[in-house]
C-alpha cells in the first residue's frame, strides 16, 4: 500500500478532484483555472462575456487533460510498467492512454467550433442571439450584460462554481463549464424544492434552502435551478396591527 504508484495515484486523484471542485483552500492557494491564466482571460468585471467565453473553453481544455497528467505522472511513479513507451506498456494502459489523448482531441475540436465567427457558436453566444433585435446580434446583448455587470447594485451570491447574478434585466448563473442566461422580464420562477435547515450559515435564525427553477417564455432558452437561502421565520412574521 506504500508504493510510489498508490501514493501518486491518491495524491492526484485528490489534485483532480480539488482543481476541478476548487474547494476554498485551492482559491486561497491560487490552483484555479482563472487565476492561472488570468493574463489571457482578462477581467471579468472589464467584461463580463467575453471573459466567460474564454474562462469556459480553457476550463473545459484543462480539466480533460487531467488523464494525460496522470499517465505521465505514472511514467515516473511506476517505471517498472514501461509506460513511456507504449508499445511496452501493458494493454491496459495502452487503453487508458487512447482515451487520455482522445478527451483533449475532442475538447479541441469542440473549442475551435465554438470560436468561429468570433465566439458565434460558444452556447452563451448562441443563447444571447435569442435575445437579439433583428437589426442587432448576439454581441449587443452581450455588451448590455457586461454594463449592467460593471454597476455596484446588481446582486451576487453563491460559490465560485455556482454564482448566481442578478442585473436590472438579467438573471445569470455562472457554473464551471456554462453560464446560463435568462431575461427578467420573460422568466417564470418556480420553486421545486424546499430544504429546512436548523442554523443559517450566518446566524442562529432557521432557515430553508430553495430551489427555485428559472424558465425562459422562449422554450429554446435553457431553463436553470438557482439555490438560495431563506429565512424561514421570515414568512412568519405577522404584520402590523
Amino acid at each position: 500500500m506504500d508504493s510510489p504508484e498508490v501514493t501518486f495515484t491518491l495524491a492526484y486523484v485528490v489534485f483532480a478532484v480539488c482543481f476541478v471542485f476548487t474547494p476554498t483552500e485551492f482559491h486561497s492557494a491560487g490552483l484555479t483555472v482563472q487565476n492561472l491564466l488570468s493574463g489571457w482571460l482578462g477581467s471579468e468585471d472589464a467584461a463580463f462575456v467575453p471573459y466567460h467565453l474564454r474562462r469556459t473553453a480553457a476550463t473545459l481544455l484543462c480539466h480533460s487533460l487531467l488523464p494525460l497528467g496522470y499517465y505521465v505522472g505514472m511514467c515516473f511513479a511506476a517505471s517498472e510498467k514501461r509506460l513511456y513507451s507504449p508499445s511496452q506498456a501493458p494493454e491496459t494502459w495502452r487503453v487508458f492512454l487512447l482515451l487520455a489523448l482522445t478527451l483533449p482531441a475532442i475538447a479541441c475540436a469542440l473549442i475551435y467550433y465554438w470560436s468561429r465567427d468570433r465566439w458565434a457558436h460558444h452556447p452563451l453566444a448562441r443563447t444571447l442571439a435569442r435575445y437579439a433585435l433583428p437589426q442587432s446580434g448576439w454581441r449587443a446583448v452581450a455588451s448590455s450584460v457586461d454594463t449592467e455587470f460593471r454597476r455596484i447594485d446588481k446582486f451576487a451570491t453563491g460559490a465560485p462554481g455556482a454564482r448566481v447574478i442578478v442585473t436590472d434585466t438579467w438573471v445569470l448563473k455562472v457554473t464551471t463549464y456554462r453560464v446560463r442566461v435568462a431575461q427578467q422580464q420573460d422568466v417564470h420562477l418556480t420553486v421545486t424544492e424546499s430544504q429546512q435547515r436548523d442554523l443559517s450559515p450566518d446566524s442562529n435564525l432557521p432557515v430553508q434552502l430553495l430551489t427555485i427553477r428559472v424558465a425562459s417564455a422562449d422554450p429554446a432558452v435553457p431553463a436553470f435551478d438557482i439555490r438560495t437561502w431563506r429565512r424561514a421565520l421570515a414568512a412568519c412574521r405577522p404584520g402590523p396591527a
